[in-house]
């Protein structure tokens, strides 16, 4: 299909729905667009105001409706408003104004409408499957309209972002993702499917909220909820043959077992450990630029050891491996600081994915100790502690490293690790800094530094793009490998120069692209998809995504 041409995903409905149906679907909507012609030949003449607006125009008007609105929650509940009545203005709103509205979409904003799901609830997105579902769960899918499913992004609620356990609230974020799928790499929202697992909450302030809107039980736990998932996947590969799967936001037990257990049975992957790994790594690329380090000269310290922090340190560990370095002295490289202090062979109180880095070293409480004894070039939050970048502790990474690399990961911005502008004060301006979500540029000593955003949307919505466009029967290692390398090829001198390494959001649909492509060659190269590499490879791509346009009613 043409880049500026749209096709309608359900023609059928084109021909059939008219009145005030019509105006009730949001994929056919168009609103105040509808020509005269078109409002005579659908009986909606009269139905709206008689002036006909453009598709610009009635996204000057959303743009500045939002901007009256005093808080970015009433922002968020405007805007999944607009998705729920015309699907096509929202997505070019958000493609057109990406830096703005990434952040209302999705983290920071994402974060308080999940903790407020059921107070600010207005139409039901997305599919809920309950724990007393069981038995049924086929049943349960089939009753979503569409049946060219290609991606579900799945939650079971009990981690989200670094607010914990909430439950059905948790909604929000397969939604959210499901958006950025859209809006960042446009997979067509007729193909995605947002799904909710609820297992209960141990949340004890939504179980008393009488506007909770989950099951009033605590979490099921053990072979009941093993055996819940086991046939929760196998329905989804019956009623959506080919589907890519995204776990997202479980509880890190949860999310290392069920990525273990069905990555080699079903086209999974898990974006808070793969997708956070490939945008980390991406950013350890483009700041080796900057410090002048080989991704193989460098020493990780991670603070928080949970599911997404070892999940990076095994892609950097396999990178590092690719560039030749023996796997025992990859693994090495990464060190990690949990709750407890720092992660060494002599603890006998470790969890089983926290093993693989336990290395030989004495014990040391805390970061601080951690930092003066190893001298790490780069130190990683991943913990959701706010504050826990302290200026002893920066200033320490500053004294060890000509240009110390610094990611503050931890969403939303209230669990950050340390903010940009302490992160250049509190290293004389010499820090590489990234952060989870966004921040201002910060000037210090007359430089203006722009900070990067190790948003994970430079990553999995450039990975579904390429499994979904080679079809993929599975997700490796080497497709995110490919997808880092590619982020960070994106990211020109001029860039570096100011403190970025992750390129401009508003270039992400065209940085998507880039990854899909090479997401999708790793995929024929490894065959996992079927055939050759397509010659149009990268022509094939772009063609398939979708254009937030009107579609012309004949």
């Amino acid at each position: 299909m043409a880049a500026n041409k749209t096709v309608v995903s359900r023609p059928s409905k084109t021909k059939l729905l008219t009145g005030v149906e019509l105006l009730h679907d949001p994929r056919l909507n168009k609103g105040t667009a509808f020509t005269e012609a078109e409002r005579d030949r659908l009986n909606i003449h009269g139905l709206l105001p008689p002036r006909v607006f453009t598709l610009a125009e009635q996204q000057w008007r959303i743009v500045e409706n939002l901007r009256r609105k005093e808080s970015d929650l009433e922002k968020y509940i405007g805007l999944i408003a607009l998705q729920d009545r015309n699907e096509t203005l929202f997505y070019r709103t958000v493609i057109d104004n990406i830096t703005e509205m990434m952040p209302l979409i999705y983290t920071p904003t994402v974060g308080e409408a999940c903790r407020r799901f059921g107070h600010i609830f207005r139409r039901p997105r997305g599919l809920y499957v309950s724990i007393k579902d069981r038995g049924r769960i086929r049943e349960v899918l089939r009753n979503w309209p569409d049946e060219q499913v290609a991606i579900i992004v799945v939650t079971d609620g009990e981690r989200i972002l670094g607010l914990g356990d909430l439950g059905a609230n948790g909604m929000g974020i397969p939604i959210g993702k499901l958006s950025l799928y859209t809006a960042c790499a446009g997979i067509d929202p007729a193909q995605c499917l947002p799904i909710t697992l609820d297992v209960g909450t141990n949340n004890e302030e939504l179980l008393e909220d009488p506007l909770y809107m989950g099951l009033a039980q605590h979490r099921t736990r053990g072979p009941d909820y093993e055996s819940f998932i086991e046939e929760f996947v196998e329905a989804v590969q019956e009623v959506f043959p080919e589907v890519l799967i995204q776990f997202e936001d479980f509880a890190t037990q949860n999310a290392v077992h069920l990525l273990e257990v069905y990555r080699d049975r079903a086209c999974v992957f898990n974006d808070d450990i793969q997708g956070t790994a490939g945008v980390t790594l991406a950013g350890l690329f483009s700041a080796g630029r900057i410090a002048d380090l080989k991704l193989t000269d460098q020493t990780i310290l991670f603070l928080g050891a949970g599911s997404a922090a070892t999940g990076i340190a095994h892609l950097i560990a396999s990178a590092m491996v690719g560039h030749g370095m023996a796997e025992d002295d990859a693994m090495r490289r990464c060190w990690f600081v949990d709750s407890k202090g720092l992660v060494v062979a002599s603890r006998s109180d470790l969890a089983a994915h926290k093993l693989p880095f336990a290395h030989d070293h004495a014990f040391i409480p805390d970061l601080l100790g951690a930092v003066e004894a190893l001298g790490p070039t780069a130190l990683v939050g991943v913990s959701a502690q706010p504050k826990t970048f302290t200026e002893p502790i920066l200033r320490a990474m500053a004294k060890r490293n000509e240009r110390p690399i610094v990611f503050a990961l931890s969403n939303p911005t209230s669990k950050s690790e340390c903010t940009a502008e302490e992160a250049y004060q509190w290293t004389d301006g010499k820090a590489v800094f990234a952060s989870g979500s966004p921040f201002d540029p910060v000037t210090y000593q007359g430089q203006t530094f722009v900070p990067g955003q190790g948003n994970n949307a430079y990553i999995f919505p450039g990975v579904g793009l390429g499994v979904i466009a080679s079809g993929a029967r599975r997700v490796t290692d080497a497709m995110f490998h490919a997808a880092a390398r590619t982020l960070a090829e994106d990211v020109d001198e001029s860039l570096l120069k100011q403190g970025s390494i992750y390129p401009p959001l508003e270039s992400i649909r065209e940085v998507s692209a880039n990854v899909a492509v090479s997401v999708a060659r790793v995929a024929f190269e490894e065959g996992v998809a079927p055939g050759p590499v397509p010659a149009d490879l990268a022509e094939r791509v772009r063609l398939m995504m979708y254009q937030p346009n009107y579609p012309e009613y004949a």
